[in-house]
């Protein structure tokens, strides 16, 4: 069957997704430097590699992007805290992920080389990692198929497989059968995610298969221990800022009237408001927009992270603010949830804020404790989520309760990062 699979993927499927790359790099700036990374790859493999390595401990780690780099970065650390001498190789599929993402940890940055046989063969044999390493979803067949028959040990960590994931459709769990299949050890987030591998799993697979939790905690708590003077604070100490972080226009039309109404109306709320893209032309519609409305903004450009001096709004025009500007406000809407799905819930509950999102959240395991623990409020809806917020805002009882749960939920899984070196290193 994995030979059938090999065919299929070889002859067709990928050769039909290189073709639609090259056509949409035409328009598409993202994919066209990410293409263009892909084809200068093994050229930046030989900078690093002049010759086949023979004798260096290499860890070779692969994330999608730059959020999935937050799983890798307490790894790396962990790693070269036990094995100082070793060379990580951190390869991105996203271009988001190879251009932001700066680690004193990382010794060689790429992007994933493309897909082909031969292509994956020979970044493999030039660089001869002792393991090669996949963050949490981003795995590709023929760099796992090229590893297996080079005998390299392949892992896959902060595994998850969502309910209505694809890889368990009747058709296409025979493919994912035959790729995870190959992978030597797979480290899922919970129980429920290791039931659901194991389902995908060819019967006499012999992968090792792990219950290791989700490392992005320990990142979170690891980035919170910079924000010494606002831990100390009682959260009801806090002005009563309501965060919007990683608005997309679908978060917009549900959530905009009423936040509107509520800062208009008093209680001493005030609102920040961080767009998905926070630059350019989507800061501009932002300012235009609060100004339709009759409310008095201010960009963070302008005036900092300080709470607004008579402003009622503060739109964020910077990236990679958000984990800082949580500890200032006390309730927390996350973005995605009417679109792509939830985006970084972690950040807003280890600040000690209930965490508002909508409905699309099962990309996230912490959304799901969250709402589970009584952290996380999911929302279909303006009037629902209208409901939740004047709820929060006006019963200091129901805020302090949301409040404890959502920190308790970040605490309570921290240490996955310590596991998965673990075993990485034993397996």
């Amino acid at each position: 069957m994995k030979y059938f699979w090999k065919l299929v993927y070889n002859i067709f499927l990928f050769p039909v997704i290189y073709l639609l790359a090259v056509i949409l790099a035409l328009f598409n700036w993202k994919i066209r430097t990410g293409l263009i990374g892909r084809l200068r790859t093994y050229s930046e493999l030989k900078k690093e590699f002049p010759q086949r390595n023979r004798d260096r401990l290499v860890y070779w780690f692969h994330v999608a992007s730059h959020g999935e780099f937050e799983q890798v970065k307490p790894i790396l650390a962990g790693l070269k805290e036990i094995e100082p001498d070793c060379y990580c190789i951190v390869s991105f599929f996203s271009p988001s992920g190879y251009n932001n993402v700066e680690d004193e940890h990382i010794d060689c940055k790429i992007y994933l080389p493309l897909d082909f046989p031969w292509n994956c063969r020979r970044v493999l044999r030039r660089t001869r990692p002792h393991k090669l390493i996949f963050a949490e979803y981003d795995v590709w067949p023929n760099l796992v198929w090229s590893a297996e028959k080079l005998k390299i040990h392949t892992t896959l960590f902060a595994a998850r497989l969502q309910k209505k994931s694809a890889k368990g459709w009747p058709f296409l769990r025979s493919f994912y059968s035959q790729v995870y299949g190959t992978i030597n050890s797979i480290y899922t987030v919970g129980e429920r995610d290791h039931i659901a591998v194991k389902r995908i799993l060819p019967r006499k697979s012999k992968s090792i298969i792990r219950v290791l939790g989700n490392p992005r905690y320990d990142r979170v708590k690891d980035l919170a221990d910079q924000f010494t003077i606002d831990r100390t604070k009682s959260v009801l100490q806090r002005p009563k800022g309501i965060i919007a972080g990683s608005i997309w226009p679908e978060d917009e039309m549900v959530i905009l009237e009423p936040l509107t109404d509520l800062v208009k109306n008093g209680k001493e709320a005030f609102l920040y408001w961080v767009p998905h893209e926070p630059k350019g032309k989507f800061i501009d519609k932002t300012v235009r927009q609060f100004q339709q409305l009759n409310l008095e903004s201010v960009l963070m450009s302008e005036c900092g992270l300080t709470p607004p001096n008579g402003e009622q709004v503060l739109i964020v025009d910077h990236v990679g603010i958000l984990a800082e500007l949580y500890w200032k406000g006390r309730i927390a809407y996350v973005g995605g949830g009417f679109s792509t799905g939830v985006h970084n819930v972690m950040e807003p509950a280890i600040a000690r804020l209930p965490v508002i999102f909508g409905p699309k959240f099962h990309n996230s395991d912490a959304a799901e404790a969250l709402i589970e623990a009584g952290g996380g409020f999911p929302t279909s809806n303006s009037v629902q989520f209208s409901q939740t917020l004047n709820e929060l805002v006006t019963n200091d009882e129901k805020f302090l309760q949301a409040s404890l749960a959502a920190t308790s939920v970040i605490h309570d899984n921290i240490g996955s990062a310590t596991r998965v070196v673990r075993g990485i290193i034993r397996d």
